[in-house]
C-alpha cells in the first residue's frame, strides 16, 4: 500500500552543517576554473550534428560524484535546478559543491523518489539555499531520511508540486517537461521516479531517475518524444532499466553513468552496458572519472572529459 507523504521528522534546518571537507573544496575550486576558461578543457566533444542557429543559450549540467547515489546540478543563464542530493553523508559536499558553483537560490528542487541515496542529501541543500518549486512524487518512505527531507521543507515553509507529466517548466532560456511518474505504483519506489527531458536549443538530456522496465514501458506509452543527446542511465546502470526499446526510443549520443567506485549491487550490469555498446552509445562514468560536466550552447555539446572506454561492469558482493 502507497504512503501518502506527511509532515513529521528530526532533522531541523537550524543544525549547522560542517563543509564538505578540504579536498571536496580544492576539487570544486578545479572544476570551476575549467568551467570559466573552456581553453583549458580537452577538445570538445560535440553532440548531434545539428545546423547552425540555435537560439539555446549556455546550459551547464553537472552530474556530481556523490558516490553510490544520484544527484545533477543544471545551470542556464543564472537559473539553478538540482536533481536529488546523493546520500546522507553526502549533504555537506553537495553544498560545498553548489556554493562554488555561485549558487544562492534554487530555482527547481527534484528528489526523484524518496530513497536515500538520491534524497539524504537534500535536506541540507533545503535549507542551505533559498529554494522555488519543489518537485517530489506523491509517495513517503517510512525512514528518517525522508522525513528529514519533509521537515526541512516544512521549515521554511515551502509547499511540494506534484510532478504531472507533460507539464513544461522554464530554466533561464531552456525548459524542462516533466515526462513521469505516469501512475500510482504503488510501494514500488523507483518507479515512482520524477523523469524529465530537458531541452536547451536544440540539445535534449533526459533524466529518468531510478525508473525500472514498467515505468519506462509508461513513458513510452505517454507519446511524448523522449529522444534526447545526453541519457542519464536509469538506476546507476542496473539491469532493471534501460529496456532496448526504451533506449531505442531515446537514441542517446551520450550516456551518463553515476554509481560508485566497487560498489556491492554490481552497478553498472554488464546487460545495460552491451546494450550502450551496441547502440553505439558513448558513455561517460562517475566511478571512474568523478563528477562530469556537458556544457551545451544549444548546438553542440562538450565534456570535462573523454567518454569511458573501458566497459567494465559492476561486481555485486555475495
Amino acid at each position: 500500500m502507497k504512503k501518502k507523504r506527511t509532515s513529521a521528522g528530526r532533522r531541523s534546518c537550524r543544525k549547522t552543517y560542517t563543509a564538505g571537507g578540504i579536498a571536496g573544496s580544492i576539487l570544486s575550486l578545479l572544476l570551476l576554473l575549467l568551467l570559466n576558461f573552456p581553453s583549458l578543457l580537452p577538445a570538445g566533444l560535440t553532440g548531434r550534428a545539428e545546423p547552425a542557429g540555435s537560439d539555446g543559450g549556455r546550459l551547464t549540467v553537472h552530474y556530481i560524484d556523490v558516490g553510490q547515489g544520484d544527484c545533477a546540478l543544471i545551470e542556464c543563464d543564472g537559473h539553478y535546478m538540482l536533481i536529488d542530493a546523493g546520500n546522507n553523508h553526502k549533504g555537506a559536499a553537495v553544498e560545498d559543491y553548489l556554493q562554488y558553483q555561485g549558487v544562492t537560490t534554487l530555482d527547481y528542487v527534484i528528489g526523484t523518489h524518496p530513497d536515500a541515496d538520491h534524497i539524504g542529501g537534500l535536506d541540507v541543500a533545503i535549507c542551505s539555499f533559498d529554494c522555488g518549486t519543489i518537485f517530489l512524487p506523491d509517495v513517503a518512505n517510512d525512514t528518517r531520511t525522508y522525513e528529514d527531507v519533509i521537515r526541512a521543507i516544512d521549515e521554511k515553509n515551502y509547499q511540494i508540486t506534484d510532478p504531472v507529466a507533460g507539464d513544461t517548466y522554464a530554466l533561464g532560456s531552456a525548459s524542462f517537461t516533466i515526462i513521469a511518474p505516469n501512475r500510482d505504483y504503488g510501494s514500488e519506489l523507483n518507479d515512482w521516479s520524477v523523469g524529465i527531458l530537458l531541452q536547451n536549443g536544440r540539445n535534449r538530456f533526459l533524466f529518468t531517475g531510478d525508473a525500472g522496465e514498467d515505468a519506462e514501458e509508461d513513458i513510452l506509452e505517454n507519446g511524448m518524444d523522449i529522444s534526447a543527446d545526453v541519457y542519464q542511465v536509469a538506476h546507476h546502470g542496473s539491469r532493471t532499466g534501460t529496456a532496448e526499446d526504451f533506449l531505442k526510443a531515446v537514441d542517446p549520443v551520450y550516456a551518463v553513468i553515476s554509481a560508485g567506485e566497487n560498489n556491492q549491487y554490481g552497478h553498472p550490469a554488464s546487460e545495460v552496458l552491451n546494450r550502450l555498446r551496441t547502440e553505439g552509445v558513448q558513455v561517460f562514468r562517475t566511478d571512474e572519472q568523478g563528477t562530469i560536466i556537458a556544457v551545451s550552447d544549444g548546438t553542440d555539446i562538450t565534456w570535462n572529459c573523454s567518454p569511458s572506454v573501458t566497459w567494465q561492469a559492476g561486481e555485486a558482493s555475495r
